[in-house]
């Protein structure tokens, strides 16, 4: 995996100390209490910085931002980073100088918190580590990666619900149709017209059905018959015209009935 040119910063804080510790007789660890914590070596802010792979513990003084000591870092836990088997604000590291030369010290923080963090810190950036490493294998050989097995095992059963629709005329659900004859709808005949009431001419009644027919009354008469306006003489003179057979051969009137056959 190639190495980013760019150096990010991971964590930073402002207050450690380091410790000259004692040489390690046995393998049991390193222990806290051994140290003079007291009366610390050097204090001053930590930074650690990720660059590629690696990451790196600086330690530095507060006010310049000089560099007092540098301890690189591989991987995490190991042996450039190691904690104490006494207390979770402690740490072992080990510098360098560029130079080949290493030696170990401890430091120590004033608050756990940030002992959390500066561990946290490099767990996270070693996770992210090696999940590159896998990406990367994966990238270079497809095949040997897992495989998904999406096929059923022995026994193995799938349900399905499946709601469907019924199409109209489908069976169970018959589409409703209006009844068919088989030839043309034809409409109803009309109702039965009223019969017209003839209006008699003045001074005669009407027989419909052999019954007489009274004149029209007026409704603000009070029930009196109103007669019938009489006919001026001109009026008189057309209908005498038109009463007149001219050219015919006969006409009678019938008796009881005053209308005029033609």
């Amino acid at each position: 995996m190639e190495e980013s040119g760019y150096e990010s910063v991971l964590c930073v804080k402002p207050d450690v100390h380091v410790y000259r510790i004692p040489p390690r007789a046995t393998n049991r660890g390193y222990r806290a209490a051994e140290w003079q914590l007291d009366q610390p070596s050097w204090s001053g802010r930590l930074r650690i910085t990720a660059k590629g792979q690696m990451a790196y513990i600086k330690l530095e003084d507060r006010t310049s931002g000089e560099l007092f000591a540098q301890a690189p870092v591989d991987q995490f836990p190991g042996t450039a980073v190691e904690s104490v088997t006494d207390s979770s604000r402690y740490f072992v590291i080990r510098i360098e100088d560029g130079n080949g030369r290493r030696a170990f010290i401890g430091i120590g923080f004033g608050d756990r918190g940030d002992a959390f963090d500066f561990n946290v810190a490099l767990q996270d950036h070693f996770k992210w580590v090696k999940q590159q490493c896998e990406f990367a294998k994966q990238a270079q050989n497809p095949d040997q990666g897992p495989k998904l097995d999406l096929g059923f095992k022995e026994g193995q059963t799938i349900k399905l619900n499946i709601n469907m629709k019924k199409k109209e005329g489908a069976a169970g659900n018959p589409r409703v149709r209006p009844a068919s004859t088989g030839g043309l709808s034809l409409l109803p005949p009309p109702p039965g017209g009223k019969t017209s009431t003839l209006i008699p001419p003045p001074g005669e009644q009407l027989a419909v059905g052999g019954s007489l027919v009274q004149p029209a009354v007026a409704p603000s008469s009070g029930g009196a018959p109103v007669p019938w306006p009489q006919p001026n003489p001109a009026t008189a003179d057309i209908w005498g015209d038109f009463t007149k057979s001219t050219g015919s051969t006969s006409s009678q009137t019938q008796p009881g009935t005053g209308w005029v056959q033609f």
